[in-house]
Protein backbone atom coordinates (compact mmCIF):
# COMPACT_ATOMS: atom_id res chain seq x y z
CA UNK A 1 0.00 0.00 0.00
CA UNK A 2 2.73 2.30 0.67
CA UNK A 3 4.50 1.67 -2.73
CA UNK A 4 1.33 2.39 -4.27
CA UNK A 5 0.94 5.72 -2.53
CA UNK A 6 4.80 7.00 -3.40
CA UNK A 7 4.51 5.68 -7.17
CA UNK A 8 1.19 8.25 -7.10
CA UNK A 9 2.82 10.94 -5.22
CA UNK A 10 5.91 10.63 -8.25
CA UNK A 11 3.16 10.24 -10.89
CA UNK A 12 1.86 14.02 -9.53
CA UNK A 13 4.97 15.33 -9.12
CA UNK A 14 5.90 14.57 -12.53
CA UNK A 15 3.00 15.53 -13.97
CA UNK A 16 3.44 18.63 -12.65
CA UNK A 17 7.12 19.28 -13.48
CA UNK A 18 6.55 18.54 -17.00
CA UNK A 19 3.57 21.24 -17.04
CA UNK A 20 6.54 23.88 -15.49
CA UNK A 21 8.72 22.91 -18.29
CA UNK A 22 5.84 22.84 -21.18
CA UNK A 23 6.74 25.65 -23.43
CA UNK A 24 4.24 29.10 -22.98
CA UNK A 25 2.61 29.49 -26.25
CA UNK A 26 0.83 33.04 -26.99
CA UNK A 27 -2.47 31.30 -27.25
CA UNK A 28 -2.46 30.10 -23.08
CA UNK A 29 -1.63 34.34 -22.87
CA UNK A 30 -4.64 35.18 -24.85
CA UNK A 31 -6.76 32.99 -23.14
CA UNK A 32 -5.92 34.45 -19.77
CA UNK A 33 -6.41 37.89 -21.14
CA UNK A 34 -10.30 37.33 -22.60
CA UNK A 35 -10.93 35.33 -19.03
CA UNK A 36 -8.56 36.95 -15.95
CA UNK A 37 -7.56 40.12 -16.84
CA UNK A 38 -8.78 42.88 -14.89
CA UNK A 39 -8.88 45.48 -17.07
CA UNK A 40 -10.69 43.71 -19.80
CA UNK A 41 -12.98 42.69 -17.15
CA UNK A 42 -13.55 46.26 -15.77
CA UNK A 43 -14.42 46.94 -19.91
CA UNK A 44 -16.74 44.29 -19.64
CA UNK A 45 -18.79 46.24 -17.01
CA UNK A 46 -19.57 49.20 -19.58
CA UNK A 47 -22.05 46.95 -20.31
CA UNK A 48 -23.87 46.30 -17.28
CA UNK A 49 -23.64 49.93 -16.61
CA UNK A 50 -25.37 50.86 -20.53
CA UNK A 51 -28.03 48.23 -19.43
CA UNK A 52 -28.82 49.78 -16.67
CA UNK A 53 -29.15 53.13 -17.84
CA UNK A 54 -31.28 52.08 -20.02
CA UNK A 55 -33.81 50.23 -17.12
CA UNK A 56 -33.26 53.79 -15.83
CA UNK A 57 -34.54 55.54 -18.67
CA UNK A 58 -37.53 53.19 -18.83
CA UNK A 59 -38.52 54.76 -15.29
CA UNK A 60 -40.10 57.29 -16.85
CA UNK A 61 -42.65 55.25 -18.38
CA UNK A 62 -43.66 53.55 -14.68
CA UNK A 63 -47.00 53.51 -13.53
CA UNK A 64 -47.51 56.60 -11.27
CA UNK A 65 -49.98 56.16 -8.17
CA UNK A 66 -51.24 60.04 -7.42
CA UNK A 67 -52.97 60.56 -3.76
CA UNK A 68 -53.99 63.62 -2.53
CA UNK A 69 -56.77 65.82 -0.97
CA UNK A 70 -57.72 69.14 0.23
CA UNK A 71 -59.66 70.42 3.58
CA UNK A 72 -60.46 74.06 4.58
CA UNK A 73 -59.94 74.42 8.40
CA UNK A 74 -61.78 78.17 8.19
CA UNK A 75 -63.94 79.83 5.48
CA UNK A 76 -67.76 79.98 4.58
CA UNK A 77 -67.51 76.37 2.98
CA UNK A 78 -65.92 73.24 5.25
CA UNK A 79 -66.12 70.73 2.72
CA UNK A 80 -62.95 68.34 2.30
CA UNK A 81 -62.15 66.05 -1.30
CA UNK A 82 -59.77 63.57 -1.57
CA UNK A 83 -58.46 61.57 -4.43
CA UNK A 84 -56.76 58.72 -5.74
CA UNK A 85 -55.63 58.07 -9.30
CA UNK A 86 -53.10 55.96 -11.74
CA UNK A 87 -51.55 57.75 -14.34
CA UNK A 88 -49.92 55.78 -16.89
CA UNK A 89 -47.32 57.50 -19.21
CA UNK A 90 -47.72 55.86 -22.61
CA UNK A 91 -44.52 54.90 -24.83
CA UNK A 92 -45.97 56.50 -27.75
CA UNK A 93 -47.33 59.55 -29.07
CA UNK A 94 -46.38 60.93 -25.78
CA UNK A 95 -49.73 60.53 -23.82
CA UNK A 96 -50.96 59.34 -21.18
CA UNK A 97 -54.08 57.53 -19.64
CA UNK A 98 -55.39 57.97 -15.48
CA UNK A 99 -58.01 56.18 -13.83
CA UNK A 100 -58.84 56.14 -10.34
CA UNK A 101 -61.31 57.06 -7.55
CA UNK A 102 -62.51 60.75 -6.08
CA UNK A 103 -64.48 61.44 -2.77
CA UNK A 104 -66.19 64.50 -1.36
CA UNK A 105 -67.83 65.45 2.02
CA UNK A 106 -69.18 68.58 3.79
CA UNK A 107 -69.89 71.76 2.29
CA UNK A 108 -68.51 72.74 -0.93
CA UNK A 109 -69.09 75.54 -3.67
CA UNK A 110 -71.49 73.89 -6.41
CA UNK A 111 -68.89 74.94 -9.10
CA UNK A 112 -66.09 73.42 -7.10
CA UNK A 113 -65.15 70.58 -9.52
CA UNK A 114 -64.04 68.52 -6.80
CA UNK A 115 -67.55 67.68 -5.52
CA UNK A 116 -68.49 64.39 -5.79
CA UNK A 117 -72.06 62.13 -4.85
CA UNK A 118 -72.13 60.97 -1.19
CA UNK A 119 -70.15 57.27 -2.16
CA UNK A 120 -67.90 59.35 -4.73
CA UNK A 121 -67.02 58.94 -8.15
CA UNK A 122 -64.78 56.72 -10.58
CA UNK A 123 -62.39 58.71 -12.86
CA UNK A 124 -61.69 57.92 -16.48
CA UNK A 125 -59.21 59.81 -18.71
CA UNK A 126 -56.30 60.33 -20.90
CA UNK A 127 -54.60 62.96 -22.71
CA UNK A 128 -52.57 63.14 -26.56
CA UNK A 129 -50.42 66.09 -27.70
CA UNK A 130 -50.97 66.82 -30.90
CA UNK A 131 -48.47 68.85 -32.23
CA UNK A 132 -44.94 69.08 -29.70
CA UNK A 133 -44.28 65.56 -27.79
CA UNK A 134 -46.40 63.83 -30.35
CA UNK A 135 -43.68 61.86 -32.92
CA UNK A 136 -40.98 62.56 -29.95
CA UNK A 137 -40.33 63.66 -26.15
CA UNK A 138 -37.97 64.17 -23.72
CA UNK A 139 -38.75 60.65 -21.75
CA UNK A 140 -38.77 58.74 -25.12
CA UNK A 141 -35.99 60.44 -26.60
CA UNK A 142 -33.88 59.84 -23.23
CA UNK A 143 -34.72 55.90 -23.86
CA UNK A 144 -34.13 55.72 -27.86
CA UNK A 145 -30.46 57.41 -26.17
CA UNK A 146 -30.34 54.72 -23.87
CA UNK A 147 -31.06 52.06 -26.61
CA UNK A 148 -28.28 53.42 -28.06
CA UNK A 149 -25.88 53.69 -25.42
CA UNK A 150 -26.19 49.73 -25.02
CA UNK A 151 -24.69 49.20 -28.86
CA UNK A 152 -22.24 51.77 -27.82
CA UNK A 153 -20.86 49.60 -25.54
CA UNK A 154 -20.06 47.13 -27.76
CA UNK A 155 -17.21 49.15 -30.07
CA UNK A 156 -15.97 50.81 -26.40
CA UNK A 157 -15.23 47.34 -25.09
CA UNK A 158 -13.88 46.54 -28.85
CA UNK A 159 -11.29 48.80 -29.06
CA UNK A 160 -10.10 47.72 -25.18
CA UNK A 161 -10.14 44.41 -26.24
CA UNK A 162 -8.01 44.62 -29.51
CA UNK A 163 -5.36 47.25 -27.45
CA UNK A 164 -5.42 44.06 -24.63
CA UNK A 165 -4.67 41.82 -27.17
CA UNK A 166 -1.77 43.52 -28.92
CA UNK A 167 -0.11 44.55 -25.80
CA UNK A 168 -0.47 40.85 -24.32
CA UNK A 169 0.85 39.51 -28.09
CA UNK A 170 3.97 42.08 -28.04
CA UNK A 171 4.70 41.59 -24.28
CA UNK A 172 5.26 37.82 -24.98
CA UNK A 173 7.44 38.15 -27.93
CA UNK A 174 9.24 40.32 -25.61
CA UNK A 175 9.54 37.89 -23.05
CA UNK A 176 10.72 35.15 -25.98
CA UNK A 177 13.23 37.19 -27.31
CA UNK A 178 14.43 38.27 -23.47
CA UNK A 179 14.86 34.57 -23.11
CA UNK A 180 16.80 33.48 -26.57
CA UNK A 181 18.94 36.72 -25.73
CA UNK A 182 19.82 35.63 -22.09
CA UNK A 183 20.85 32.03 -23.59
CA UNK A 184 22.97 33.22 -26.09
CA UNK A 185 24.67 35.55 -23.45
CA UNK A 186 25.28 32.73 -21.55
CA UNK A 187 26.47 30.15 -24.36
CA UNK A 188 28.96 33.52 -25.43
CA UNK A 189 29.99 32.78 -21.71
CA UNK A 190 30.35 29.48 -22.28
CA UNK A 191 32.91 29.95 -24.68
CA UNK A 192 35.31 32.09 -22.91
CA UNK A 193 34.97 29.62 -20.02
CA UNK A 194 35.61 26.58 -22.06
CA UNK A 195 38.65 28.66 -23.63
CA UNK A 196 40.11 29.57 -20.37
CA UNK A 197 40.80 26.54 -19.27
CA UNK A 198 42.68 25.36 -22.57
CA UNK A 199 44.68 28.65 -21.84
CA UNK A 200 45.47 27.91 -18.70
CA UNK A 201 47.09 24.51 -19.65
CA UNK A 202 48.91 26.17 -22.76
CA UNK A 203 50.53 28.94 -19.95
CA UNK A 204 51.41 25.89 -17.60
CA UNK A 205 53.34 24.78 -20.63
CA UNK A 206 54.81 27.28 -21.69
CA UNK A 207 52.79 27.33 -25.03
CA UNK A 208 50.99 30.91 -24.45
CA UNK A 209 52.44 34.06 -22.26
CA UNK A 210 50.67 34.48 -18.88
CA UNK A 211 49.10 38.22 -20.79
CA UNK A 212 46.82 35.97 -23.08
CA UNK A 213 45.24 34.19 -20.04
CA UNK A 214 44.97 37.39 -17.95
CA UNK A 215 43.19 39.10 -21.29
CA UNK A 216 40.76 35.84 -21.34
CA UNK A 217 39.60 35.98 -17.92
CA UNK A 218 39.18 39.92 -18.71
CA UNK A 219 36.53 38.69 -21.25
CA UNK A 220 34.94 36.39 -18.85
CA UNK A 221 34.30 38.83 -16.38
CA UNK A 222 32.74 41.17 -19.31
CA UNK A 223 30.66 38.42 -20.73
CA UNK A 224 29.30 37.31 -16.79
CA UNK A 225 28.62 41.19 -16.73
CA UNK A 226 26.45 40.87 -19.86
CA UNK A 227 24.64 37.76 -18.51
CA UNK A 228 23.75 39.73 -15.45
CA UNK A 229 22.18 42.45 -17.81
CA UNK A 230 20.23 39.60 -19.80
CA UNK A 231 19.25 37.86 -16.88
CA UNK A 232 17.93 41.53 -15.65
CA UNK A 233 16.21 41.85 -19.38
CA UNK A 234 14.71 38.60 -18.91
CA UNK A 235 13.31 39.14 -15.74
CA UNK A 236 11.65 42.46 -16.68
CA UNK A 237 9.75 41.03 -19.62
CA UNK A 238 8.91 38.39 -17.34
CA UNK A 239 7.44 40.77 -15.02
CA UNK A 240 5.46 42.59 -17.62
CA UNK A 241 4.07 38.98 -19.09
CA UNK A 242 2.85 38.21 -15.91
CA UNK A 243 0.38 40.95 -15.81
CA UNK A 244 -1.43 39.78 -19.02
CA UNK A 245 -0.90 35.53 -17.91
CA UNK A 246 -2.28 34.72 -14.95
CA UNK A 247 -3.77 31.96 -12.85
CA UNK A 248 -7.03 30.00 -13.45
CA UNK A 249 -8.01 29.70 -10.30
CA UNK A 250 -6.78 33.19 -8.27
CA UNK A 251 -6.21 35.43 -11.35
CA UNK A 252 -2.80 36.25 -10.14
CA UNK A 253 0.26 37.34 -12.33
CA UNK A 254 2.09 34.23 -12.97
CA UNK A 255 5.98 35.25 -13.22
CA UNK A 256 6.54 32.67 -16.10
CA UNK A 257 9.81 30.88 -15.84
CA UNK A 258 12.70 30.50 -17.89
CA UNK A 259 12.15 26.71 -18.46
CA UNK A 260 8.85 27.77 -20.21
CA UNK A 261 10.33 30.08 -23.10
CA UNK A 262 9.76 28.29 -26.55
CA UNK A 263 13.03 26.72 -28.25
CA UNK A 264 12.11 28.84 -31.41
CA UNK A 265 10.00 31.96 -32.61
CA UNK A 266 6.64 30.09 -34.21
CA UNK A 267 6.65 30.30 -38.45
CA UNK A 268 7.18 33.44 -39.96
CA UNK A 269 5.54 33.26 -43.58
CA UNK A 270 6.36 36.59 -46.16
CA UNK A 271 3.03 38.18 -46.11
CA UNK A 272 1.18 39.26 -49.20
CA UNK A 273 1.92 42.65 -50.40
CA UNK A 274 -1.29 42.44 -52.53
CA UNK A 275 -4.00 42.51 -48.79
CA UNK A 276 -3.81 45.64 -48.42
CA UNK A 277 -7.03 46.30 -50.14
CA UNK A 278 -9.14 43.85 -48.42
CA UNK A 279 -7.39 44.42 -44.55
CA UNK A 280 -8.97 48.22 -45.30
CA UNK A 281 -12.27 46.95 -46.42
CA UNK A 282 -12.56 44.52 -43.07
CA UNK A 283 -10.87 47.06 -40.94
CA UNK A 284 -13.94 49.30 -42.49
CA UNK A 285 -16.10 47.18 -41.45
CA UNK A 286 -14.83 45.82 -37.74
CA UNK A 287 -13.35 48.62 -36.98
CA UNK A 288 -14.55 50.15 -33.51
CA UNK A 289 -14.23 53.50 -34.24
CA UNK A 290 -16.28 54.09 -37.37
CA UNK A 291 -19.37 52.55 -35.67
CA UNK A 292 -19.05 54.09 -32.44
CA UNK A 293 -19.40 57.54 -34.47
CA UNK A 294 -22.05 56.28 -36.35
CA UNK A 295 -23.90 55.26 -33.22
CA UNK A 296 -23.15 59.02 -31.24
CA UNK A 297 -24.24 60.85 -34.55
CA UNK A 298 -27.84 58.65 -34.38
CA UNK A 299 -27.76 60.01 -30.26
CA UNK A 300 -27.18 63.52 -31.80
CA UNK A 301 -29.98 63.20 -34.52
CA UNK A 302 -32.24 61.83 -31.40
CA UNK A 303 -31.54 65.59 -30.18
CA UNK A 304 -32.19 67.66 -33.29
CA UNK A 305 -35.61 65.65 -33.49
CA UNK A 306 -36.21 66.58 -29.37
CA UNK A 307 -34.89 70.05 -30.57
CA UNK A 308 -37.07 70.56 -33.78
CA UNK A 309 -40.36 68.98 -31.36
CA UNK A 310 -39.89 72.10 -29.09
CA UNK A 311 -40.06 74.58 -31.66
CA UNK A 312 -43.89 73.27 -32.23
CA UNK A 313 -46.81 74.99 -29.95
CA UNK A 314 -48.40 72.40 -27.48
CA UNK A 315 -51.57 71.39 -28.68
CA UNK A 316 -52.99 68.68 -26.55
CA UNK A 317 -56.81 66.98 -26.34
CA UNK A 318 -57.98 64.69 -23.53
CA UNK A 319 -61.37 63.59 -22.23
CA UNK A 320 -61.99 62.80 -18.86
CA UNK A 321 -65.11 60.61 -17.97
CA UNK A 322 -66.61 60.64 -14.18
CA UNK A 323 -68.73 57.97 -12.82
CA UNK A 324 -70.81 58.62 -9.75
CA UNK A 325 -71.39 55.63 -7.27
CA UNK A 326 -74.13 55.33 -4.66
CA UNK A 327 -77.65 56.14 -4.89
CA UNK A 328 -77.10 59.83 -3.07
CA UNK A 329 -76.34 62.11 -5.91
CA UNK A 330 -76.92 66.44 -5.63
CA UNK A 331 -79.23 67.30 -8.19
CA UNK A 332 -76.82 69.62 -9.91
CA UNK A 333 -74.31 66.51 -11.02
CA UNK A 334 -75.34 63.76 -13.96
CA UNK A 335 -74.42 60.29 -12.71
CA UNK A 336 -72.01 59.96 -15.53
CA UNK A 337 -70.34 62.98 -17.14
CA UNK A 338 -68.20 63.69 -20.27
CA UNK A 339 -65.04 66.22 -20.22
CA UNK A 340 -63.41 67.11 -23.37
CA UNK A 341 -60.18 69.26 -22.62
CA UNK A 342 -58.30 71.46 -25.55
CA UNK A 343 -55.09 73.38 -24.47
CA UNK A 344 -52.61 75.60 -26.60
CA UNK A 345 -49.60 77.06 -25.52
CA UNK A 346 -46.77 78.14 -28.22
CA UNK A 347 -43.40 80.40 -26.57
CA UNK A 348 -43.51 83.35 -28.82
CA UNK A 349 -39.52 83.54 -29.09
CA UNK A 350 -38.20 79.98 -29.18
CA UNK A 351 -34.84 80.93 -28.56
CA UNK A 352 -33.77 78.00 -26.61
CA UNK A 353 -35.17 75.67 -29.26
CA UNK A 354 -33.77 76.97 -31.98
CA UNK A 355 -30.27 77.13 -30.05
CA UNK A 356 -30.59 73.34 -29.15
CA UNK A 357 -31.20 72.85 -32.71
CA UNK A 358 -28.07 74.41 -34.03
CA UNK A 359 -25.97 73.07 -31.63
CA UNK A 360 -27.17 69.65 -32.61
CA UNK A 361 -26.19 69.97 -36.47
CA UNK A 362 -22.78 71.90 -35.43
CA UNK A 363 -21.84 68.35 -33.56
CA UNK A 364 -23.73 66.02 -36.40
CA UNK A 365 -21.41 68.08 -38.75
CA UNK A 366 -18.35 67.53 -36.50
CA UNK A 367 -18.80 63.93 -35.81
CA UNK A 368 -19.19 63.44 -39.98
CA UNK A 369 -16.07 64.85 -40.28
CA UNK A 370 -14.37 62.60 -37.89
CA UNK A 371 -16.09 59.70 -38.96
CA UNK A 372 -14.40 60.41 -42.66
CA UNK A 373 -10.99 61.44 -40.89
CA UNK A 374 -11.42 57.86 -39.20
CA UNK A 375 -11.74 56.02 -42.49
CA UNK A 376 -8.67 57.71 -43.40
CA UNK A 377 -6.86 57.32 -40.30
CA UNK A 378 -8.09 53.17 -40.60
CA UNK A 379 -6.69 52.93 -43.98
CA UNK A 380 -3.23 54.52 -42.99
CA UNK A 381 -3.48 52.19 -40.06
CA UNK A 382 -2.96 49.27 -42.08
CA UNK A 383 -0.92 50.99 -45.13
CA UNK A 384 1.61 51.35 -42.16
CA UNK A 385 1.06 48.18 -39.93
CA UNK A 386 1.36 46.39 -43.52
CA UNK A 387 4.53 47.98 -44.67
CA UNK A 388 6.12 47.18 -41.28
CA UNK A 389 5.50 43.51 -41.70
CA UNK A 390 7.20 43.28 -44.64
CA UNK A 391 10.07 45.43 -43.61
CA UNK A 392 10.51 43.16 -41.07
CA UNK A 393 10.24 40.19 -43.29
CA UNK A 394 13.17 41.36 -45.58
CA UNK A 395 14.70 42.64 -42.40
CA UNK A 396 14.67 38.94 -40.81
CA UNK A 397 16.16 37.59 -43.69
CA UNK A 398 19.11 39.53 -43.93
CA UNK A 399 19.93 38.85 -40.20
CA UNK A 400 19.75 35.41 -41.01
CA UNK A 401 22.59 35.74 -43.69
CA UNK A 402 24.50 38.01 -41.43
CA UNK A 403 24.64 35.48 -38.97
CA UNK A 404 25.55 32.84 -41.16
CA UNK A 405 28.53 35.09 -42.64
CA UNK A 406 29.45 35.62 -39.00
CA UNK A 407 29.67 32.23 -38.25
CA UNK A 408 31.36 31.10 -41.22
CA UNK A 409 33.99 33.82 -40.05
CA UNK A 410 34.61 32.79 -36.53
CA UNK A 411 34.52 29.46 -37.51
CA UNK A 412 37.56 30.16 -39.81
CA UNK A 413 39.21 32.34 -36.77
CA UNK A 414 38.92 29.64 -35.18
CA UNK A 415 40.94 27.46 -37.04
CA UNK A 416 43.57 29.74 -38.24
CA UNK A 417 43.97 30.45 -33.97
CA UNK A 418 44.83 27.00 -33.99
CA UNK A 419 47.20 27.00 -36.74
CA UNK A 420 48.93 29.95 -34.84
CA UNK A 421 48.40 32.42 -37.92
CA UNK A 422 46.08 34.62 -35.88
CA UNK A 423 45.52 35.84 -32.04
CA UNK A 424 43.06 35.77 -29.28
CA UNK A 425 42.04 39.07 -29.92
CA UNK A 426 40.67 38.66 -33.26
CA UNK A 427 38.88 35.32 -32.63
CA UNK A 428 37.14 37.14 -29.28
CA UNK A 429 36.34 39.77 -31.99
CA UNK A 430 34.64 37.71 -34.12
CA UNK A 431 32.85 35.88 -31.37
CA UNK A 432 31.28 38.86 -30.69
CA UNK A 433 30.38 39.51 -33.82
CA UNK A 434 28.50 36.42 -34.40
CA UNK A 435 27.01 37.02 -31.10
CA UNK A 436 25.36 40.39 -32.22
CA UNK A 437 24.66 38.65 -35.05
CA UNK A 438 22.16 36.04 -33.27
CA UNK A 439 20.91 39.02 -31.13
CA UNK A 440 19.92 40.89 -34.13
CA UNK A 441 18.45 37.90 -35.75
CA UNK A 442 16.27 37.01 -32.38
CA UNK A 443 15.28 40.96 -32.07
CA UNK A 444 14.06 40.86 -36.04
CA UNK A 445 12.21 37.54 -35.22
CA UNK A 446 10.24 39.53 -32.27
CA UNK A 447 10.09 42.80 -34.33
CA UNK A 448 8.39 40.40 -37.19
CA UNK A 449 5.76 39.49 -34.61
CA UNK A 450 5.11 42.99 -33.30
CA UNK A 451 4.59 43.97 -36.23
CA UNK A 452 2.11 41.54 -37.12
CA UNK A 453 0.37 42.08 -33.81
CA UNK A 454 -0.09 45.43 -34.55
CA UNK A 455 -1.11 44.36 -38.17
CA UNK A 456 -3.63 42.38 -36.46
CA UNK A 457 -5.22 45.17 -34.39
CA UNK A 458 -5.38 47.63 -37.69
CA UNK A 459 -7.39 45.09 -39.39
CA UNK A 460 -9.65 44.10 -36.10
CA UNK A 461 -8.87 40.69 -36.94
CA UNK A 462 -8.43 39.21 -33.59
CA UNK A 463 -12.37 40.72 -32.99
CA UNK A 464 -14.38 38.37 -31.26
CA UNK A 465 -17.84 37.77 -33.01
CA UNK A 466 -20.08 38.81 -30.10
CA UNK A 467 -18.39 42.48 -30.22
CA UNK A 468 -17.90 42.99 -33.63
CA UNK A 469 -20.46 44.06 -35.29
Amino acid sequence: MKNIFLVILFGVALTQATFAEKPLLLGEVLASVQTQYPPYLAALIEQDIANGRARQAQGAFDLNLNVGGAFRPAGYYDGQSGYAVLDQPLPFWGGNVYGGYRLSSGFLPNYNKDRTSTDGEAVLGFRVPLLRDGTIDRRRAAFWQSQIDQELADPIILRQYLDFIRAATISYYNWVAAGQRLTLTEELLRIAKDRDSAIAEQVKRGASAPIVQIDNQRLVVSREIAVVQALRRFQAAAIELSLFHRSRELAEPVISPRERVPAAFPPHPRPDEGEVTAAIARAAIFRPEIRRIELTIEKNEIDRQLAKNNMLPNLDVGVEANQATGGNLPKDLERTEIEAKIEFKMPLQRREARGRIEVAEALIQRLNNDRQFARDRIAADVRDSHSAIIAAYDALLQTRKNMDLSQQLEAAENERLKQGATDLLALQIREQATFDAKVLEVEAQAEYFRAQANFRAATAADAPSSLAR
